[in-house]
């Protein structure tokens, strides 16, 4: 940790790699949907979703799908997320330890909110499966191709009349996009990636409570 909230009064979360893993789920569902086409591929490893994580629909469509057209892109990738969130509301994933605790001590001091580059109803098959609504007033992801990170942080800011939140991610995508809004960044150091500049540094989850 690098130094104290000063006179913070909400926290917005991204998802993957900030409040759970995912990712061997995620691999799972896919690769089911996957092995259903005649194409090449027939399954996303665990390594590979691990590098999707934090981009867009659009860039992961790209990457994994390269050589068909966009419109058939857009069509497996579409499954492949309507498979996950099922699969996801069925077996949930893996929480960072201590999450629940943590977020209920946090519930009492911040308003705790959600901001992740993911399809619709992947926060809410995390929250329904874990039964965490109660902690978080309001979320946000992509829903279109036009919207990027920096658009839903600040759109969570205004439509919730925040007056001085941080964003705790992981990804130096995550750190761009906190930097675009014009909010200070918490590092999740646990998490997927590295970042080059941040204002805050956490080791834990926990760690939230001695800012």
């Amino acid at each position: 940790m690098t130094k104290k909230f000063n006179n913070v009064d909400s926290i917005i979360f991204d998802l993957d790699g900030t409040l759970w893993d995912s990712r061997k789920e995620v691999a799972s569902a896919w690769s089911e949907v996957i092995r259903g086409y005649d194409y090449e591929r027939k399954e996303v490893t665990f390594q590979e979703v691990n590098d999707l994580m934090g981009k867009t629909i659009d860039e992961i469509e790209d990457i994994l799908f390269p050589k068909l057209p966009k419109e058939k892109r857009t069509e497996i990738l579409y499954e492949c997320c309507e498979n996950e969130n099922s699969y996801l509301r069925k077996y949930g994933a893996k929480l960072f330890d201590n999450l629940e605790s943590t977020l209920d001590k946090l519930s009492k001091k911040y308003r705790l909110f959600i901001v992740s580059n993911c399809q619709p109803g992947y926060i809410e098959a995390f929250l329904d499966y874990y039964n965490l609504n109660k902690y978080f007033e309001d979320h946000e992801c992509p829903k279109s191709a036009e919207i990027v990170k920096s658009d839903n942080i600040k759109l969570i800011k205004n439509r919730n009349n925040l007056k001085n939140p941080v964003y705790v991610g992981d990804t130096q995508g995550d750190a761009n996009a906190t930097k675009d809004a014009g909010l200070e960044f918490v590092f999740a150091s646990y998490g997927f990636g590295n970042v080059d500049e941040y204002q805050y540094k956490i080791e834990k989850i926990e760690d939230l409570l001695e800012l």
